[in-house]
């Protein structure tokens, strides 16, 4: 009998400034750590989608964001679990980001978000940024 493994709904943000946009590098000790993703987080129960990436964002990164606008799903599964990332076109922050729950952040031109190392969902969701121009 198969089991299913533990599934997660998981909030990504796109931010950009300036044509750049922002990623944040996961912490060490993390699932996944050292790699770079789309800043945002886990849902809590009785949260929206919106609400999670707000609260993320104020949590990781120290400034404010409103989810903006859905852009897309993603599913994934790992070896141990499985998520489904939803992406947000989120506003502009006001102030500077600052690492407070991940490693570091970039502001990076779309066309190079292919050089930093990705989960495979954020992967996914990089060759979504490109193909639509966002």
């Amino acid at each position: 009998m198969k089991r299913s493994k533990p599934h997660s709904l998981v909030s990504a943000a796109l931010i950009r400034r300036n044509g750049r946009i922002l990623i944040s590098k996961r912490p060490a000790g993390s699932h996944l750590s050292g790699s770079w993703e789309f800043p945002g987080g886990k849902r809590e129960d009785g949260e929206t989608l919106e609400e999670c990436l707000e609260r993320e964002i104020r949590e990781e990164l120290g400034v404010a964001v409103r989810a903006e606008r859905f852009l897309s799903r993603v599913d994934h599964e790992y070896e141990t679990f499985t998520i489904s990332l939803h992406l947000f076109l989120c506003s502009e922050p006001e102030g500077e980001p600052t690492p407070m729950g991940c490693e570091s952040v970039a502001w990076v031109p779309p066309e190079e978000l292919c050089r930093y190392p990705m989960p495979p969902a954020d992967e996914e969701l990089i060759r979504l940024v490109s193909k639509q121009n966002l």
